[in-house]
């Protein structure tokens, strides 16, 4: 049966406290190995648990077994994350949306490739979010509506390609049809002109960044 939101809960640094406010009651939550204690310490109900389990107390792992939460075991040395693992269990369910709470970046490497994960093309049905640290993280195909506050800082950046015939409304410098090319600054540092913005792609795939509560600027 297809699932409305599927949560997934990212290892590494815990999410901010705050993180699960907008994840609706009786979502499936998905944890990727530390992820776990991450969920439960945010109070929500952990369904499975995926990865190497190389960042999970024994004692987490024990109490998620007696509880009878799924367990999906992988070797150390694999060919993905746990949070690319996570993402593929969250699919199988064919959701409509895929929320992810992850914590602050550490590792530059680690957060790159989380940000060409949530981009990826294998995820093109499915409406891709992010909660990371203090950011939101949309993953923009076709058309998106954001709710934010005037002066709210948005970047829009290209993945995996150009995103061309990319039009804005809402936001201070304006979008018209242009193109955003994959390693330019163009879109960087925009700004909500109200409580609402829409962004539409005609091709492509693009990245808005919100990076939450700080001073910025172009």
């Amino acid at each position: 049966m297809p699932e409305g939101m599927v949560v997934v809960v990212s290892g590494g640094a815990p999410p901010r406290p705050d993180a699960a406010l907008t994840v609706p009651l009786g979502a499936p939550v998905i944890a990727a190995d530390g992820g776990l204690e991450h969920a439960k310490a945010l109070g929500l109900e952990v369904t499975t648990v995926i990865g190497d389990f190389d960042s999970v107390s024994r004692e987490a792992l024990a109490a998620a077994e007696a509880e009878g939460i799924r367990l999906v075991r992988h070797p150390a040395e694999k060919d993905a994350t746990d949070l690319e693992l996570a993402l593929d269990e969250a699919l199988g369910r064919s959701p409509e949306r895929i929320l992810v709470l992850a914590g602050e970046q550490g590792r530059l490497d680690h957060f790159l490739a989380t940000l060409l994960l949530l981009g990826s093309p294998r995820y093109a049905r499915v409406r891709v979010d992010a909660e990371i640290g203090q950011a939101r993280v949309h993953v923009i195909r076709r058309e998106r509506e954001l709710s934010g506050e005037p002066g709210e800082l948005v970047s829009l950046l290209a993945l995996h390609g150009a995103a061309t015939g990319v039009w804005t409304e809402g936001l201070v410098y304006a979008l018209a049809g242009d193109t955003l090319e994959p390693g330019s600054s163009r879109g960087v540092s925009n700004v909500f002109a109200g409580d609402m913005a829409r962004i539409r792609v005609e091709h492509g795939v693009v990245l808005a960044i919100r990076p939450g509560p700080e001073e910025g600027g172009r």
